[in-house]
């Protein structure tokens, strides 16, 4: 019951800092944007080459919008030795980082709807048809991404070269989750059987699972560095 005390009180902190400044969202959405929108006015794809790169692109899209997030998770606490005073505080150190967790899903998530939201305009595409597997997919890879990047965040935020630290560290490791989501999306924005690609989404979801479990348990030693 505390440690749930902790992830509730440190995903309510990060919720009201973002309220009052409103720069991680922005940043986040409008890098997004830029991406998808850069795309399309340099490609102009057809309707079957959307549907053949639209997969790779929204998750381009999403990996790069997701550096600005994390990067941004720890900046608060690295100011003023908040990361040694988490670390000294009596809490359980996992609590700590589901806490960051669930606050960088949240972000992330609601980047990642503006971003599908502006390629069904701008690609006169729509995800409706396929919206339930879609979704599930989103999760499932947003999670298993998220699980990644807040780690190596913190990790990342002890070092002098943070912004550029953290996607060196992050994206080789998030490969599996990145390769997982984009042929399980591909599949439901096709249309296909979800048995089609129901191997990929079990697979996205191992890792997803493997990840979170993995960064929850390290988490402890990332704080002591």
């Amino acid at each position: 019951m505390h440690s749930l005390k902790v992830i509730w009180a440190i995903f309510v902190k990060d919720i009201k800092v973002e309220w009052r400044s409103r720069e991680t969202l922005a940043s986040m959405s409008l890098f997004g944007l830029l991406i998808v929108f850069l795309f399309n006015f340099g490609f102009e794809p057809a309707r079957e080459e959307t549907l053949r790169l639209l997969p790779g692109l929204l998750w381009i899209a999403f990996a790069f919008t997701g550096i600005l997030g994390f990067n941004r998770s720890f900046a608060g606490e690295r100011e003023n030795q908040c990361l040694e005073g988490l670390s000294l505080a009596p809490v359980d150190p996992g609590a700590i980082y589901l806490g960051k967790v669930l606050a960088n899903l949240f972000f992330l998530i609601v980047a990642e709807a503006v971003i599908v939201f502006a390629t069904s305009l701008w690609y006169n595409f729509s995800f409706l048809p396929s919206l339930s597997w879609f979704s599930c997919v989103l999760f499932l890879g947003t999670l298993g991404y998220v699980a990644i990047g807040t780690i190596f965040a913190a990790v990342a935020a002890n070092t002098r070269m943070r912004e550029v630290m953290l996607p060196v560290l992050q994206f080789p490791v998030a490969v599996p989750v990145f390769v997982g989501a984009i042929e399980a999306t591909n599949g439901a924005l096709k249309g296909d059987a979800p048995g089609d690609y129901a191997s990929w989404v079990k697979l996205l979801a191992g890792f997803s699972v493997v990840f979170l479990v993995l960064s929850f348990l390290l988490f402890e030693y990332v704080l002591e560095e």
